[in-house]
């Protein structure tokens, strides 16, 4: 009877309220006073359409771009946002992402030359890749 009772506990203990969802990478980026629309335009012509194409591909689930007040002047002010399916999903994604950047967006050279002009634009404040939860 004492194992079935500490069974029973510890079974409860580790059940979890929730199921693991979709992986998000998540980065935060601080546009520049007056650069929205520069910045915007920078990300849809080069990002947004990179993610449609891994979208399209199957590397990716979804992705989002959210806007939001700056807390303070050292806050962020837009996330981007990529779902990915689950970390299997992760193996060989980097590969896979270079390809489709160097269809869209030339070799690494022109590539580096348009990351620099962006630094003009906004200010990355980091990235997290982060994990949804589902609750039961």
């Amino acid at each position: 009877m004492f194992f079935i009772l500490m069974s029973l506990t510890a079974s409860s203990q580790t059940t979890k309220p929730y199921t693991n969802g979709s992986l998000w990478q998540v980065s935060f980026v601080q546009v520049k006073p007056g650069m929205g629309n520069a910045y915007l335009k920078n990300l849809s012509e080069n990002w947004a359409k990179a993610m449609k194409q891994a979208k399209t591909d199957g590397l990716i689930m979804d992705f989002k771009v959210l806007n939001g007040e700056s807390a303070t002047k050292d806050d962020w002010n837009l996330m981007l946002m990529i779902q990915i399916k689950n970390h299997a999903a992760l193996d060989g994604l980097d590969d896979k992402m270079e390809i489709i950047r160097n269809k869209m967006m030339g070799d690494e050279d022109a590539q580096m030359k348009a990351a620099i002009s962006r630094n003009d634009l906004r200010q990355l404040f980091g990235a997290k890749l982060t994990q949804e939860l589902i609750f039961k």
